[in-house]
């Protein structure tokens, strides 16, 4: 049989219960600006009843509360942090394309089309007058503008692949900073749960870190219950957060570290690159994977932004290996179009790393022939882990990977392909002539040392040293007008070096003496003679602008997308896990009616003891 005052424990339990979400309703209406706030809710049951031996069997006992838990729903979650890996990779996109594209457009003064503009009015002049000293200045002044224009367009854009890598390096420190937070929030909740609690505002915490760590990278989110030896439900839970196509950054209280290890000068991936480029590494020395194609958010639209080749990159077989000790040779049989032209050659000239049946080499110098197709490197086996052997024919050889994207170093190779093919056509030209007073002519376009302390002659630009380079050495950077003729315009070879006649008869260069010049004027407006992606010399600023162009509104319109659908994602998220002050107004009223009513009915059992007490004789 129930107590006499079995009413009043029942009376009581509605009271706390009443008391507990009142409380919990006046916490969300405090937090409802409160960002990442979860909408809390008190969870209740009916207890147990009691069995009183009487008709009616059982009498209820009254309301359980159970715990006081926040309304979230992962899968919301999930979706809203995939929407912004996704945007913060294009909202980077769409900052650098943007900034690719203001550095290549034309202003109409000091842009490619207006520089090379006037240097067709000059060589007509030229053409008109070439033997007047002065149109011969103003021709070659108009060269240097467009050697000055390439220069400072790819300083430029070394300067912005400089300022991408810093701020791989800030991302990097950022995932970081939230990884050691996000160890610490683990180790807390923990600490809370145990004891039977609810961490409910360190839930939202963590939360928050995941959802702040999925615009910069990745993120993939694993929760599971730890048990006892015995099966027992501890509590505690263990969280394993993974970036970067599953990489573990943090595992309950534990976390890893990533370090960003600046690439050394013979160590360059791409001969543009700048020094000092950054890879990622964990604090262990292994990989971070950088290139993998699941990695997403910032931190991947930097680094191809960084690195972007659009897939090209060196690759091919290993078909001879010359062992020799301290050095080894070996010769690596190429098949694209672009390893086959040193025009667009892209190879870094100062050594690097390459693999070689999966194993990593260290050369030194690179050597190209082109008839055989094939490129010979010199790999230094003191400074690599092992020396390389005849064991390694026939495997396949990589230097890095191609990116698929069109970053940084995609448009300064766009740059040195067409002033390498345009220089060599032009000095071929040049070189084949006389200047005004019959003697051999040189060349006008050449390029700086990379120590500064001199240029390179025609003979080394037409492969003197024997290794096949040539004008690779020429690049958008070190391009220049040779010392000669920035001090004599006369030297110039305007006239053709020939004999009054052909051998048919035919008048040669007549009076004008201005063969050489008209042929420079044919080549730069006949594709059969230059060509650059199918358009003649004046076509390289509407080929890589519209390159540029095109990323940058892609960028843009994948950005528009993503940013759209973070709205509606989070609006539905909102929806359950927010704080609706309507909602809760309700709920106050509602909670408030239970506490009054739970009052009373204490109220009313007092004066049914005081009557059953004080007014009934016992």
């Amino acid at each position: 049989m129930p107590s006499t005052f079995f009413g009043l424990e029942i009376a009581s339990s509605g009271l706390r219960a009443a008391n507990a979400a009142l409380n919990t309703t006046a916490n969300n209406i405090s937090n409802t600006n409160t960002l990442g706030y979860s909408r809390q809710q008190v969870q209740q049951e009916a207890m147990n009843p009691l069995r009183v031996f009487s008709t009616y069997g059982c009498a209820g006992a009254g309301v359980n509360t159970l715990a006081i838990e926040r309304i979230r729903e992962q899968f919301y979650d999930n979706k809203f942090r995939q929407n912004e890996t996704k945007l913060g990779e294009y909202d980077t996109k769409a900052y650098y394309c943007k900034m690719v594209e203001d550095y290549l457009a034309d202003d109409g003064k000091t842009g490619f089309s207006s520089v090379f503009d006037q240097l067709a009015v000059a060589l007509q002049n030229l053409a008109n007058d070439p033997n007047n000293d002065s149109v011969k200045m103003a021709f070659r002044s108009t060269a240097k503008s467009l050697t000055d224009y390439f220069n400072n367009m790819y300083g430029d854009l070394q300067n912005l692949q400089e300022d991408v890598n810093d701020e791989i390096k800030i991302r990097v420190d950022h995932i970081n900073s939230i990884a050691q937070d996000i160890a610490t929030v683990n180790k807390q909740i923990n600490v809370i749960e145990m004891s039977g609690g609810s961490a409910n505002e360190l839930r939202d915490k963590r939360d928050n870190l995941i959802d702040e760590l999925s615009a910069v990278v990745d993120v993939e989110v694993e929760e599971s219950p730890i048990y006892d030896q015995n099966g027992n439900d501890t509590g505690a839970t263990r969280c394993i957060v993974r970036i970067a196509g599953g990489q573990v950054l943090v595992d309950m209280n534990d976390y890893n570290q990533l370090m960003c290890v600046a690439r050394k000068a013979d160590e360059k991936v791409n001969m543009t690159d700048v020094d000092g480029l950054y890879d990622i590494y964990w604090t262990n020395g292994t990989q971070f994977g950088m290139y993998n194609e699941s990695m997403g958010g910032e931190l991947k639209g930097l680094i191809e932004m960084r690195d972007g080749t659009n897939g090209e990159y060196f690759h091919g077989r290993a078909t001879n290996i010359n062992y020799a000790g301290k050095t080894t040779r070996v010769t690596i049989s190429v098949g694209d179009s672009d390893l086959l032209n040193m025009a667009q050659c892209g190879l870094s000239d100062t050594g690097g790393v390459i693999n070689i049946g999966d194993q990593l080499y260290y050369y030194s110098d690179w050597s190209f022939d082109e008839s055989a197709g094939t490129y010979t490197f010199t790999i230094d086996n003191e400074k690599s882990d092992q020396p390389l052997t005849v064991v390694k024919l026939n495997r396949e050889a990589t230097i890095n990977q191609g990116v698929e994207y069109q970053g940084v170093p995609y448009y300064m190779e766009q740059m040195n392909e067409w002033i390498r093919e345009f220089a060599q056509r032009v000095n071929d030209i040049f070189t084949e002539g006389l200047t005004g007073a019959g003697e051999d002519a040189g060349i006008l376009f050449t390029g700086t040392y990379p120590n500064g302390s001199g240029e390179y002659t025609e003979d080394e630009l037409n492969d003197s040293r024997g290794n096949g380079k040539g004008y690779y050495y020429l690049t958008a950077g070190n391009v220049t007008i040779t010392d000669e003729l920035m001090h004599d315009a006369s030297l110039l070879g305007t006239r053709e070096n020939v004999d009054d006649e052909n051998t048919d008869g035919t008048e040669q260069d007549g009076v004008e003496q201005n063969n050489q010049v008209r042929k420079i004027i044919s080549m730069i407006n006949d594709t059969e003679q230059f060509t650059f992606r199918g358009r003649t010399a004046g076509g390289f600023l509407e080929c890589v602008l519209s390159d540029a162009m095109l990323n940058a509104s892609n960028a843009n319109t994948f950005y528009a997308t993503y940013y759209s659908l973070e709205t509606s994602i989070d609006n539905q998220r909102t929806s359950i896990s927010g704080v609706d002050e309507d909602e809760e107004a309700l709920s106050l009223i509602r909670y408030e009616n239970s506490y009054t009513l739970a009052s009373k009915m204490i109220s009313v059992l007092t004066e049914v003891y005081d009557r059953l007490i004080l007014e009934t004789g016992v």
